[in-house]
């Protein structure tokens, strides 16, 4: 397989928007602990706070469980703010009030980067996505340019709230279609114990899970392609004009 490129890292400010708690660890929280310990500033937002999740658990039960594994989580890899925006859980759907729930969390965090997960149909092959990340990803997308004009989602702009259009790069982690990717050797055992962090989901899963074997999986050949022993993959897209 090609070469993979390495992320461009000239930027201070990132907002990590996926639909559930626990898709960051799935994939990108080993960057995200590279990232803090550069010093750049990340915030957290959940969608979703994955009550649909666990099937042994009611939805009440499992939003309390598993807002406190995600702030746990984002805790050890250095991100110390997590929003929850509320939406349902496993119904997401892409459109209007999705992009606009998204815009608006932009516009409040100003953020150069933002970061959200694998929105392709697949994970490659015929290893079929799941429709809350779907929906969530392109919404995170579009919301990044929505955030810039005034004219759109136009009610939001009251008590100083003003549009924001810095967002230069949404950076999708774990796509089949990545051709970037960010050396994490030195973070990987960070990303392994934020994903261990999430132990309710993972032990509600009910078959073997080895989150260090699985992240390994997918780190070291991706580390092959950056010339490094681990990295995390990204598909990048660009927002700067002619970008």
């Amino acid at each position: 397989m090609a070469d993979l490129e390495p992320v461009d890292e000239q930027w201070q400010r990132g907002l990590c928007v996926v639909a559930h708690p626990d898709d960051l660890e799935f994939g990108a929280a080993a960057a995200i602990a590279r990232w803090t310990d550069q010093g750049k500033h990340l915030t957290y937002v959940m969608v979703t706070s994955g009550e649909a999740g666990i099937d042994a658990m009611t939805p009440d039960e499992c939003r309390r469980v598993r807002e406190a594994e995600q702030i746990e989580s984002a805790r050890i890899v250095g991100v110390d703010a997590v929003e929850f925006l509320g939406l349902p859980d496993g119904i997401l759907e892409y459109g209007l009030p999705l992009r606009a729930a998204i815009c608006r969390t932009i516009r409040v965090h100003r953020p150069e980067v933002v970061i959200t997960a694998n929105f392709r149909d697949t994970w490659g092959g015929r290893a079929l996505n799941q429709a809350d990340h779907i929906a969530a990803g392109r919404a995170v997308l579009d919301a990044a340019r929505d955030a810039g004009n005034r004219w759109i989602f136009a009610d939001q702009l009251t008590d100083g709230l003003e549009p924001w259009g810095g967002v230069r790069q949404v950076l999708a982690s774990g796509s089949p279609e990545a051709e970037h990717a960010v050396d994490t050797t030195a973070t990987f055992d960070r990303g392994v114990a934020s994903l261990k962090a999430h132990r309710a989901y993972i032990d509600g899963l009910g078959w073997e899970f080895d989150p260090e074997e699985f992240l390994e999986g997918f780190s070291r050949p991706a580390g092959a392609r950056l010339g490094v022993p681990f990295a995390a993959p990204f598909e990048v897209y660009s927002l700067a004009f002619g970008g």
